[in-house]
């Protein structure tokens, strides 16, 4: 997110409407991202809809497991300032600019971000009774803690993992998503970062506030 071109991405947002991903009963969803209001669990619609496309993709056993969803810009703002200071303190050299590129590479900065867009989700998979599979990392482990491991095609990880992570991968690009590279479980559609990848214009996502229905 650290590249300039994706917030030169223009926004026309479509004005569709966050959803609740559990309304349907269709997905596994985790709560460890569980906040009062439900925000976790809301999505744009038509991301819901991509979504139960790539779990109809995936070989029998797995299911996708959605661990978060819509991020309040306020609450985006304050995943950013965190990790802006962890590095600073890990790397007193570090002129500001350098700090803001590789906080960019791990938590997006507010004013671009996909989950505050409802364009984003973080999942990963899981057995059909909820068991996660070896994905290589923790989801939202980060680059310092991981050794690198976190972006997507590391190769230090297991066969086992890079396995589970090209299934991944594939049944979500089918679907239309997006990889974010250095976060294998980070997946977008419709967003700034989608609409560079893909070659689009403008995206039709822009940051949302509101706890949607």
């Amino acid at each position: 997110m650290s590249d300039p071109r994706v917030a030169a991405i223009p926004v026309q947002d479509c004005g569709e409407e966050l959803s609740d991903i559990r309304a349907s009963g269709v997905f596994l969803v985790d709560d460890r991202k569980r906040d009062p209001e439900g925000h976790y669990a809301l999505l744009r619609h038509s991301l819901i809809e991509r979504l139960q496309q790539a779990q109809q993709l995936l070989p029998s056993g797995l299911r996708l497991l959605i661990i978060e969803g819509y991020r309040p810009p306020e609450l985006q703002r304050a995943y950013f300032e965190k990790y802006v200071t962890e590095l600073r303190r890990n790397n007193p050299g570090w002129t500001d600019g350098r700090v803001h590129e590789a906080a960019s590479r791990y938590v997006s900065p507010p004013e671009i971000a996909p989950h505050s867009a409802g364009a984003a989700v973080d999942l990963t998979l899981a057995t059909a009774d909820g068991q996660e599979v070896d994905m290589g990392t923790r989801v939202n482990a980060s680059p310092e803690e991981s050794g690198g491991a976190c972006y997507t095609e590391a190769d230090s990880i297991s066969p086992t993992a890079r396995a589970h992570r090209e299934t991944l991968c594939r049944v979500m690009s089918s679907a239309g998503f997006c990889n974010y590279r250095t976060e294998w479980w980070h997946f977008s559609f419709g967003d700034r970062y989608w609409a560079l990848h893909v070659d689009r214009p403008t995206a039709i996502y822009g940051p949302r506030e509101g706890t949607g229905t």
